[in-house]
């Protein structure tokens, strides 16, 4: 392969030219990942919650739900939803699929997360809480989830980061993300360099300033 010697490795003006193609794929990864992130957090407390119900029927089939969701790719669940999903006459748009896929999938990771965190709590605040007389979800809203959450929020953090870098699975079910907003501006002209160098920097930046957020919860909580 001949290289032009006139032709810079990095062109700064086409990067310049693809940057608002970039951004509109940014835009729609950063949806995705906090409507999925939102979707992850609230209903793997709810399963969590349900696995450690004394209703052994609830809670059985929550752990099946989880093993399910976390022994199986999170790209097949995509397919799933996408695909097989509709045949059923229940269908989304692609994006809302997407935060669908991500926020399941990473549910069933939260919901181990809030697990450690609620056995953790020592078992004298529920002895405690009904001594008072407080409800059971009074108990939970007012005593142990206050301390059960902030020891478990760098991991939840983890997963924030890990389903901003699992957004490009979203391509394979037409979203239109970052990584494949480039691949589109790079076949069009088979210049690949400034958009995938754009990305990763996006990549970049933008996990760890997850990363600063998720540490200053931490502190906050502590």
């Amino acid at each position: 392969m001949i290289v032009d010697p006139s032709r810079p490795v990095f062109d700064w003006a086409y990067a310049r030219q693809v940057l608002p193609v970039l951004m509109d794929g940014l835009w729609i990864t950063v949806q995705a990942t906090v409507l999925g992130m939102a979707l992850a957090v609230t209903l793997g407390l709810v399963l969590a919650l349900a696995r450690r119900a004394s209703l052994r029927p609830l809670a059985w089939a929550a752990a099946a739900c989880i093993e399910f969701v976390r022994s199986t790719p999170l790209l097949m669940q995509l397919f799933f939803l996408f695909y097989v999903l509709p045949v059923t006459g229940v269908q989304f748009s692609p994006l809302a699929t997407g935060v669908l896929g991500l926020g399941l999938h990473y549910a069933a990771y939260c919901a181990e997360v809030y697990r450690a965190g609620l056995e953790g709590v020592p078992r004298g605040q529920w002895e405690a809480a009904r001594a008072l007389n407080l409800g059971h979800w009074r108990t939970l809203r007012d005593v142990i989830l206050p301390q059960a959450i902030p020891p478990v929020i760098p991991a939840l953090g983890n997963y924030l980061v890990a389903m901003f870098k699992d957004t490009p699975l979203l391509s394979a079910i037409t979203v239109v993300e970052l990584l494949q907003a480039s691949k589109i501006a790079g076949s069009a002209t088979f210049r690949y360099t400034e958009p995938l160098t754009l990305v990763g920097l996006a990549f970049l930046v933008l996990s760890l300033a997850a990363a600063g957020v998720v540490r200053t919860l931490e502190r906050r909580w502590r």
